[in-house]
């Protein structure tokens, strides 16, 4: 049922908020006319929504953030401080409802990026953001169904598999009766069903009912260069209430290398700043497959745009930047990501703490004198991890990652940016050697401006670039010379990082989150430069110079597939075209050539590969 709702920006009370006006406003939505506000109040009326065998009246909140009261008829009923998981509050019975939702922006540590200058302020304003439904129910009813698969793999084969059902049933009466529970593959899929009851036996109130179905001919989930996306719908029926979920079968770990059903599976990805299904849907079409929600709840349309698209999910915590956290907080907040998030068999990895350094390379330049203040800074670097991996002790079924940031601090997964806050693109080869980076890049990349008013507009740059450099050097004085070394700077990491051999490279961002920023779109989705050289530098198999530069450079094929292959390798410079074939392994790295390039040199490299030919062009300028 949809409603009608009015807000108001409030001053935090104990009390109810009661505001001398009211404005009409969005629900689920970020009205930008409280933006800065620290309590926002909404409220709404409407009569009792029940009829027929209905019993129950639930008010289902989805991403209240971050502290949330919420009055009916004057009476505090529900309290809740987890944005990453739903708020169902279940009304008392009368004729008539006014409803009051407070939001508060966080009293912790945990507001993440919203409690940052990467964001503008307009998508942090408290408030309900995802979902607000109003929903009816008979008596006794389900309200809620989890589901988390496990999948163990043996040899390449599946040994097992199976999916943990967690129910939540209401009831006004005790009753005993019999839940049953049913497992069916959806659309395409193959894989086999299943249905089976257990008992619910409960006084009056809420109990929570938990059951294994074992699952025979599974059929799994893929990232979608890989496989198919198969998936299964939950439903869990008492009496003529029903619930439903739909998850997917797969399995997923990180020791040494991703592994997902066992296969060992390259992650080429990007960062989603304000998340959004479209992002999702970008992100797959520039050939990543996983998408980092930093630092912030994940909404639960990104996460299913994740399952459809097969793109793997990594969900972080809502903590980043320096200072000390609650770790038992913490382990709390973390249980609400999982529970909330675990039916998803996108679902691969889960951070705990973004960037807990304050950045300390920022504008140093890649000269001898440059290396040595970068390590003599890197070694004062320090960080006490050990409340971020007492949270990701707490996460069971997926990899964890409990500190992401720069070199010098021994993170779990690194985030650098030569070419951009320090030093040269090139420099990422050292940094590698000297660092131990390489296996997981939680983030790299360039900012650019959006327009050339943002370069106008210098005063809101840094907001938009947070901590990164935004000099003439990086930005150029307008937008179409700072995106064109940004998609410098972007391609030449990128292309380093794959030939490596990263397990998980992620680029920095998708899309800006206002006029400029860190996005290979601008904030409207439109491309940048950036967006077209990721996308080539993303081909699972892809031909790749080792030094956009001017001088001698290799030209290597790199093979993010678990299957040997032959290629054919072109490449044209200035017009001069030569061509080899490769033999290439699982995962291969091979060297097939090598070219002398000079400045203002145009380069194009082609790779046949099965009946599919893809490209990569270089545009040949100055050290970036």
């Amino acid at each position: 049922m949809s409603l009608e709702w009015r807000g108001a920006a409030v001053a935090p009370t104990d009390g109810m908020p009661e505001p001398d006006e009211w404005d009409a406003v969005t629900v689920p939505g970020r009205p930008s006319q409280f933006a800065g506000a620290d309590a926002v109040a909404y409220e709404t009326a409407f009569s009792d929504p029940r009829e027929g065998d209905d019993a129950h009246a639930v008010l289902d909140l989805h991403g209240a953030y971050a502290h949330t009261r919420v009055w009916c008829n004057g009476e505090r009923v529900a309290e809740h401080d987890a944005y990453l998981a739903p708020l169902r509050v279940r009304l008392p019975e009368a004729d008539e409802y006014r409803i009051v939702v407070e939001c508060r922006a966080p009293e912790d540590h945990f507001g993440g990026l919203h409690e940052t200058a990467i964001l503008p302020e307009e998508r942090c304003v408290p408030g309900i953001w995802w979902t607000a439904d109003l929903q009816t129910y008979p008596d006794p009813y389900v309200s809620a169904v989890r589901a988390r698969p496990r999948v163990a793999v043996e040899d390449g084969r599946v040994d097992s598999a199976a999916v943990d059902v967690t129910a939540d049933v209401v009831t006004n009466e005790a009753i005993d009766d019999r839940l049953t529970l049913s497992f069916r593959p959806e659309g395409n899929a193959r894989g086999g069903g299943a249905m089976d009851r257990t008992r619910v036996d409960t006084e009056p109130g809420a109990t929570t009912v938990q059951y294994t179905i074992d699952v025979r001919d599974p059929a799994l989930w893929w990232p979608h260069d890989r496989g198919a996306q198969s998936r299964y719908t939950v439903r869990a029926k008492l009496d003529g209430a029903t619930a439903s979920v739909t998850t997917g079968l797969r399995s997923v770990a990180y020791d040494d290398e991703l592994r997902v059903n066992g296969e060992r599976l390259p992650a080429r990805g990007v960062t989603l700043l304000d998340p959004t299904p479209e992002d999702v849907r970008r992100a797959t079409a520039a050939n990543a497959n996983l998408v980092r929600v930093r630092a912030q709840g994940v909404p639960p349309s990104v996460a299913d745009a994740c399952d459809e698209h097969g793109v793997l999910l990594w969900a972080d915590l809502p903590l980043s930047g320096p200072g000390e956290f609650d770790a038992d907080r913490g382990r709390e907040l973390a249980a609400h990501l999982v529970e909330s998030n675990g039916h998803h068999p996108s679902l691969a990895a889960v951070g705990v703490h973004d960037e807990p350094v304050e950045p300390y390379a920022d504008g140093l330049g890649s000269g001898v004198l440059d290396r040595l203040r970068f390590r003599f800074r890197a070694w004062r670097a320090s960080y006490d991890d050990a409340p971020a991996r007492t949270v990701a002790d707490a996460v069971d079924g997926v990899p964890t990652f409990p500190v992401m940031g720069p070199p010098g601090i021994d993170p779990d997964a690194v985030t650098l940016y030569p070419g951009w806050q320090y030093g040269a693109a090139a420099d990422c080869a050292w940094l590698c050697d000297h660092y131990g980076v390489g296996s997981v890049v939680a983030g790299f990349g360039a900012g650019s401006l959006g327009t050339d008013g943002s370069a106008e507009d210098r005063d809101a740059v840094p907001a938009a670039f947070d901590h990164t450099v935004h000099d003439d050097a990086h930005l150029g004085g307008d937008a179409a010379t700072s995106q064109a070394t940004q998609a410098r700077v972007v391609q030449a990491v990128a292309e380093q990082l794959r030939r490596r051999g990263s397990d998980v490279a992620i680029l920095d961002s998708l899309r800006d989150a206002a006029d400029a920023g860190m996005g290979v779109l601008r904030s409207n989705g439109t491309e940048k430069p950036a967006y077209g050289t990721l996308t080539d530098s993303y081909q699972p198999t892809q031909a790749v110079l080792t030094d956009p530069t001017p001088g001698e450079s290799d030209v290597c094929v790199v093979h993010d597939r678990p299957t040997e292959t032959t290629v054919t390798v072109e490449w044209d410079h200035n017009g001069d075209r030569t061509q080899e074939e490769q033999a290439l392994g699982a995962f291969d790295r091979v060297t097939v050539g090598s070219v002398t390039l000079a400045e203002g040199d145009e380069l194009t490299l082609a790779v046949a590969v099965d009946e599919n030919v893809v490209k990569n062009e270089y545009a040949i300028g100055h050290n970036i």
